[in-house]
C-alpha cells in the first residue's frame, strides 16, 4: 500500500474538482460576458463528451458569477424532475428558496402571498413555503403560476443590489417533452425564461450536459437557437495536459518525492489525449505506483501503460460496451475503422466503409440507421443537428480495437482480423 505520508494528489471521479484546472480560461471569459448582460439575451448551453470536464467548470462558473454580483441557484437535473411540469416547477421553487430565504418581505405583502387573515404583524421570509404560497395562489397553468412566483421575487433580488439569479443545472439532456403525456416541462422551462428576459428580468439559464442537449432544446423550441450561447468542451492541449500533470505535485502543501519526468507526461498525453478524467484516471494510477516502489526503496518502474489501460477498459468502458449486442459491437467495430470514426460520421460512410465490406453480413443503410437509434439510447453514439453521428464515449474507438485485438476473448471479432 501507499505510503499514507504521501498524498496522491490526483481526484479521478464524476464532477471531481482536479487539484489544478488547466486551460478552460477561454471558456471563462466567455462566461463573464454573458455575465456582462444588463438584458439577458444569451443563456448558456455548456456541453461535451462524458469525462471532458462540464460538471467542473461549471463549479468554477459559480464563484465568477458571485464576484459579479449574481445570486447563484440549481442542482443536478434528474429524470424524476422531467416527468412532469408540475416536478419542474417544485424544482425551480426549492432552489429558488435556497437563495431568497434570507429575504424578509415587506408587512404589506403578506396579503399577496396566501397569508390572509394571519397577524401582518410579523415579517415573512421568502422561504419555500412562501413561494409555493405565490404560486398556489397564481391563477392559471405551470407557467403563469411559475412566471408569477419569478415575477414577485424579481424587484426583491434588485433590492438586496443583485444583478439577477443564475438557473444552473448539470445533466441537463435528461430534459425531455412528453406528448404522450401531455407534459412538457423542457418547453415549459424555456418558455418561462424567455418571457421573464423578455421583460427584462435578470434570470439566466446555464444548463451542461452530453451533446444531444442543444438538439433537443431546439427540437423543444425553435427559438432556443438565439437564445443560447453554446461552449463545446474540446480536450487539453498536449501543453495544458502537461500542466494539469505537473502543477498539482508542484502545489502540493507536503514535499513530493515523486515528479513526472517529460517522458512520462507524454505517455501520459498519448494515454489521455487531454482528456481530463483520464488524465486524472492514469496519473492517479502511476503516482500509487511509483509510491509504492519508493516504499520498497526501488526505482520508480516504467509507466506501466498496458496495466493502467486494461484497468481503465474495466473501469470506464466495459460498463457502456456491455450494453451493446453482439451486432450492434460489430457495427461499433466497422465505424471504429472509419479514418473521421473520432469526429463524425454518416450512415453512408459506414455502409460504404471496407470494415463493412468485409463482414459476413454487411449491414445496410435502414440497419445502420436503427442501430444508430439504439447506440444513442444506450449513450454509445449520438446525432448532431446536421444528421451526423459521433461517438458519445471519449476514446471508444481505441477501446473498440483494443478489443478486437483480444479476439480470443471477444469471439465475434475474430472473422474480423
Amino acid at each position: 500500500m501507499p505510503n499514507p505520508g504521501v498524498q496522491n494528489p490526483f481526484r479521478p471521479g464524476a464532477g471531481h474538482m482536479p487539484p489544478f484546472l488547466a486551460g478552460r480560461k477561454k471558456e471563462q471569459d466567455e462566461f463573464r460576458e454573458l455575465l456582462q448582460q444588463d438584458v439577458v439575451l444569451k443563456n448558456l448551453v455548456l456541453t461535451g463528451l462524458r469525462g471532458i470536464g462540464k460538471t467542473v467548470l461549471l463549479e468554477t462558473f459559480k464563484p465568477l458569477a458571485i464576484q459579479m454580483g449574481w445570486l447563484w441557484a440549481g442542482t443536478d437535473l434528474s429524470e424524476s424532475t422531467s416527468i412532469s411540469e408540475q416536478n419542474l416547477a417544485i424544482r425551480l421553487l426549492t432552489d429558488l428558496s435556497v437563495v431568497t430565504s434570507s429575504i424578509v418581505i415587506s408587512v404589506s405583502e403578506r396579503a399577496r402571498v396566501g397569508f390572509a387573515g394571519q397577524s401582518v404583524n410579523v415579517p415573512t421570509a421568502l422561504n419555500y413555503q412562501t413561494l409555493v404560497n405565490i404560486y398556489d395562489s397564481t391563477p392559471g397553468l405551470v407557467s403563469d403560476k411559475l412566471k408569477g412566483v419569478l415575477e414577485f421575487v424579481w424587484p426583491y433580488i434588485r433590492m438586496a443590489g443583485k444583478h439577477g439569479i443564475v438557473f444552473a443545472y448539470d445533466e441537463a439532456q435528461n430534459l425531455a417533452d412528453h406528448s404522450a403525456k401531455d407534459q412538457y416541462p423542457l418547453s415549459l422551462l424555456l418558455d418561462v425564461f424567455q418571457s421573464l428576459q423578455r421583460k427584462e428580468i435578470r434570470y439566466m439559464l446555464a444548463l451542461t450536459g452530453l451533446p444531444t442537449l442543444f438538439p433537443k432544446l431546439v427540437e423543444a423550441r425553435t427559438y432556443s437557437e438565439r437564445m443560447f450561447h453554446v461552449i463545446f468542451l474540446d480536450p487539453l492541449t498536449e501543453e495544458e495536459t502537461k500542466e494539469a500533470v505537473r502543477k498539482p505535485i508542484q502545489d502540493s502543501a507536503d514535499v513530493c518525492p515523486i515528479g513526472f519526468d517529460d517522458e512520462s507526461m507524454t505517455t501520459v498525453w498519448h494515454q489521455t489525449r487531454g482528456y481530463p478524467y483520464f488524465i486524472q484516471y492514469v496519473c492517479r494510477e502511476i503516482f500509487d505506483i511509483w509510491v509504492q516502489a519508493l516504499n520498497a526503496d526501488q526505482p520508480p518502474p516504467l509507466v506501466p501503460v498496458s496495466e493502467i489501460t486494461l484497468k481503465l477498459d474495466t473501469d470506464f468502458f466495459a460498463g457502456r460496451w456491455a450494453r451493446a449486442t453482439d451486432r450492434q459491437r460489430e457495427l461499433l467495430w466497422v465505424i471504429s475503422l472509419l479514418e473521421n470514426c473520432e469526429n463524425e460520421f454518416t450512415v453512408q460512410e459506414i455502409v460504404e466503409s471496407k470494415g463493412n465490406k468485409e463482414l459476413a453480413k454487411p449491414f445496410t443503410s435502414s440497419h445502420v440507421n436503427q442501430m444508430l437509434a439504439s447506440l444513442a439510447d444506450a449513450g454509445l453514439v449520438y446525432k448532431n443537428r446536421h444528421g451526423k453521428y459521433s461517438f458519445a464515449v471519449p476514446l471508444l474507438a481505441e477501446f473498440i480495437q483494443r478489443q478486437a485485438a483480444r479476439s480470443s476473448e471477444y469471439p465475434l471479432f475474430r472473422n474480423l482480423e
